[in-house]
């Protein structure tokens, strides 16, 4: 006897005889306008006791299609099986309709679901076309019926659905040493270990590029400076031997000679061996900042994801109190400060200063100079970003200042937000490790759901026993994904699995991936946290405290949960602040549809980020840092704090060391500065004034740099709909 039936879209609902009758019923009318009541009870109910428990949609019409064509209706068989026909033509063409805004470059949410992706391109089309397809195949192959349910409810979203079925990871920090000390091969080219600098910077694009096609997230280097800073030392011993060509004397003692900086100086008034050493720092100082010239060059150039998509980078430095690791962060920020080409502001790599007391931040930091420096570089570019090693969630007991490996101990970050730490299963460190795969839970879904409960203390109590309930499935659908990722071979992944990933090296090309992604990350996130504040207490937590006590319970109760998770399923669950980009509107279209439209949650065409104050709600960046900066602690698997500036910020570096400021004071993980620049394509003339939209001098239409989510985006015309609003909604922070 049938009990359920599952949907086409993976719901499971109580069975309903009355659909089946209602379908023949139609096909009868629609073949001579006659009703046979008595067939149609006849075949409901043999259907009905005859069949499974569970049964599906196409189950039960074969069913329909087989008891007709036996009964003496066969002309209504005929009509049923071409309206079956009909239904099918009908969900085909959805696809068709889909593909064909695809081909005609339509600027819609599915085309700019990705803002750093150029669907308009062949290589861009191409990979849409095949995301599109992919999707369906996963929901009907790969998912489970309850989470398939989940997805179609609105309740969850699984991220990157479209690479399921390639079994890749999300992202990877880079243990670049491994790379430029022993070089790799990729295809069919070798590449030999690094011996100077301008090497050494092409093969750090080489690495982030070929990851990222191995991959469906971002790639990130965590100690550019260490890395890079042995390459430094090396040109400058070229230099020297270059000069003992020149002048056939034997230099060898200047090789180790001890450098306090690498600046640029006029030789005027120097002489003998000064004047040579002087000149062989210039000759380096101007090698390293062309090869950071030509790796930002690199990385806003060069093309991944089959030509469509520049690669997602980014880099972490500021640690290095080595002259040769000063020099490579001196000149990175140089050259991020001239920008590219025509003076454009890069939009890669996103570049992450690492903020540490004793080292980087103080007056009386080795590296102080350098951190006014990247805060003038901030002003006018928007990177680099800052991450607060003084947080207390990111110091770590093993750093050590005179250890020359001490950055195997600072937390580093993906540019959108990613962090990876802590570890159950190896050495507690970003190195070498990356998110898995991660899923977003719709919290302002569950919060609407209990809306109609007067009573507050029981309208919260029945959100967290939903909440419960969605945070195990999603827990339990990041697992199912897992154990799919897990029967991957290495040689899927040549580079990945062969270099990057910790442990790696001890994996042949037909082993499995299994013995050593369990290092990785399954995050858990969440957005919206301001619209779920609202549907249950009527504020978000910018304005009340009541709001902001349940706010961090919830985020709280998803950590607890997050760690339970850990133990029972062993694996590393996190709690991440989502980097929503597609998300955000695509979660509350579907809700308006449900709940219809309700002021200051589905009002709007998005839901607000993560744990952040709405953006259209008037604060201080005192306030908001207090406000947002509890959060952090909660989110390890990634956060960002971000304050809106008005006016030119060329002019007042000093504002962002006051943001960085207020990080220190509240415990802040991760934070960066947004503000308005406009460039000139044409002349290069730039300026920060929201109301021109072209050229003074020469009329051309403006570039407008914006920060999407964690990254920048150079042109507003490959944004969705949610991200525009959310934008056209942003206010400054004062």
């Amino acid at each position: 006897m049938i009990h359920t039936i599952e949907k086409r879209d993976g719901r499971i609902v109580g069975y309903n005889e009355e659909k089946i009758k209602a379908a023949i019923r139609k096909a009868m009318i629609a073949t001579d306008g006659c009703e046979d009541e008595s067939l149609i009870q006849k075949i409901a109910d043999r259907i009905g006791m005859t069949g499974k428990e569970r049964m599906t949609v196409e189950e039960i019409q074969d069913r329909v299609e087989m008891e007709l064509m036996k009964s003496k209706r066969k002309d209504v068989a005929r009509k049923y099986i071409a309206y079956r026909d009909q239904r099918s033509i009908a969900r085909k063409a959805r696809t068709r309709d889909m593909f064909l805004e695809i081909i005609e470059a339509k600027n819609n949410d599915i085309t700019r679901e990705n803002a750093n992706m150029n669907t308009d391109s062949p290589a861009g089309m191409m990979m849409k076309f095949a995301s599109e397809s992919t999707k369906p195949f996963v929901d009907d192959y790969l998912l489970s019926p309850d989470v398939r349910a989940a997805v179609n409810e609105n309740l969850i979203h699984i991220h990157d659905k479209d690479y399921y079925p390639t079994k890749s990871l999300t992202c990877v920090q880079h243990p670049l040493d491994r790379i430029l000390q022993r070089g790799f091969v990729v295809g069919h080219g070798e590449s030999r270990p690094a011996k100077r600098i301008e090497t050494a910077s092409v093969m750090a694009c080489i690495s982030l590029e070929t990851a990222q096609n191995e991959m469906h997230g971002g790639q990130a280097i965590p100690a550019f400076d260490f890395y890079l800073a042995p390459f430094v030392r090396n040109s400058f011993i070229e230099e020297v031997k270059n000069l003992e060509r020149f002048t056939g004397r034997d230099l060898s003692e200047m090789y180790d000679a001890h450098i306090d900086d690498y600046l640029t100086k006029d030789l005027d008034g120097l002489e003998g061996t000064q004047r040579m050493l002087q000149h062989a720092v210039n000759k380096t100082v101007e090698r390293v900042h062309q090869a950071m010239e030509a790796f930002i060059h690199n990385m806003n150039t060069i093309h991944s994801r089959g030509g469509n998509q520049v690669v997602f980078s980014s880099i972490n430095y500021g640690t290095d109190t080595s002259a040769e690791g000063r020099c490579v962060i001196r000149e990175i920020l140089k050259s991020t400060y001239e920008g590219v080409g025509n003076g454009s502001t890069a939009i890669f790599p996103i570049q992450i200063w690492k903020k540490k007391r004793g080292v980087s931040y103080l007056p009386d930091d080795p590296n102080y100079d350098l951190y006014k420096l990247a805060c003038k570089v901030t002003a006018r570019r928007f990177f680099p970003n800052f991450l607060n090693l003084d947080a207390s969630f990111n110091r770590d007991e093993a750093w050590d200042a005179e250890d020359p490996r001490r950055f195997e101990h600072e937390v580093a970050t993906m540019g959108c937000r990613t962090r990876v730490y802590e570890n159950r299963f190896g050495p507690k460190t970003s190195i070498g490790r990356g998110n898995l795969s991660f899923t977003t839970v719709n919290i302002v879904r569950i919060a609407l759901e209990q809306r109609g409960i007067e009573n507050r203390e029981q309208r919260f109590e029945a959100f967290f026993k939903r909440f419960d309930e969605v945070l195990d499935l999603a827990a339990r659908q990041l697992d199912e994904r897992y154990q799919f990722q897990k029967t991957a071979y290495a040689k899927q992944f040549p580079l990945v699995m062969n270099v990057l990933w910790n442990g790696s090296d001890r994996l042949h090309g037909n082993d499995s991936i299994e013995s050593v992604i369990n290092q990785g990350t399954l995050g858990i996130g969440f957005i919206g946290l301001a619209e779920c504040l609202i549907a249950l207490t009527g504020k978000h937590h910018g304005e009340s405290e009541e709001s902001q006590r349940l706010g961090l319970d919830i985020v709280e109760h998803m950590r607890r949960k997050a760690n339970e998770y850990s133990e029972s399923y062993g694996h590393n669950y996190s709690v991440l602040a989502t980097p929503a980009e597609g998300l955000s509107g695509r979660f509350t279209k579907r809700d308006r549809k449900t709940f219809g439209v309700i002021e200051g949650i589905t009002d709007k065409d998005y839901y607000t980020n993560s744990n952040h104050i709405p953006v259209g709600y008037r604060c201080s960046p005192r306030h908001k840092a207090r406000i947002e900066g509890p959060y952090h602690e909660k989110t390890r698997g990634g956060h960002i704090f971000y304050v809106e500036i008005d006016g030119d910020a060329t002019h007042n570096e000093e504002s962002i060391m006051q943001i960085v400021d207020l990080m220190d004071q509240n415990d802040i993980g991760y934070g960066s500065v947004n503000h308005n620049r406009n460039h000139c394509p044409h002349c290069g003339y730039e300026n920060a004034d929201k109301e021109q939209t072209a050229c003074p001098r020469c009329g051309t239409k403006f570039e407008t740099i914006q920060r999407i989510t964690g990254y920048l985006v150079g042109t507003t015309e490959r944004w969705n709909s949610g991200k525009l609003a959310e934008l056209k909604d942003r206010v400054v922070h004062k």
